[in-house]
């Protein structure tokens, strides 16, 4: 009985996570795009985007940071997509991008621009990051003890139901 209720409520978790996802990926459909989502100074930004429709094959972007860039035809028709450089000596904080296309659609969204680039492993209280042979080793253990114990558990408890 009490697999029974487990088996539903996963069931029910995997039903609703599967009736969220074509949401998500529609409204997420036409907006603005940016990659990557966190830029290092000096690096490369790409824009595409879908709000301005399957005929329009020309855009104009600006950046605060970047400064202007033009928006061509992507990959795929009704795609607009353009890319513009940090300049190396630029300021870490958010940068706001704006998309202008016809007819008078205008779309402005931000992302980050990051201090510097990480070196070497990065301390988080367990020990080495670069020492991933342990940490794995560590935690398979964790998750073949726990698994132990609930099939011992459940063993029991159905030779402990089945005596009287």
């Amino acid at each position: 009985m009490r697999n029974t209720h487990v088996g539903l409520g996963v069931g029910l978790l995997l039903g609703v996570m599967a009736l969220q996802s074509p949401a998500a990926v529609a409204a997420d459909d036409t907006q603005l795009r940016i990659n990557p989502g966190s830029a290092l100074p000096g690096s490369t930004v790409r824009v595409t985007t879908t709000a301005c429709g399957p005929d329009v094959t020309y855009g104009k972007g600006q950046s605060t940071v970047g400064g202007q860039f033009n928006m061509f035809g992507g990959n795929r028709k009704g795609v607009l997509a353009g890319e513009f450089q940090i300049p190396a000596e630029g300021a870490s904080g958010t940068d706001t991008v704006t998309v202008k296309c016809p007819p008078r659609i205008k779309l402005t969204d931000t992302y980050e621009i990051a201090e510097q680039q990480p070196n070497g492993a990065i301390q988080a209280g367990f020990g080495d990051a670069g020492d991933t042979n342990t940490q794995f080793a560590v935690g398979s253990g964790l998750i073949a003890t726990a698994a132990a114990g609930a099939l011992f558990r459940m063993r029991r408890r159905s030779h402990g139901g089945a005596r009287s």
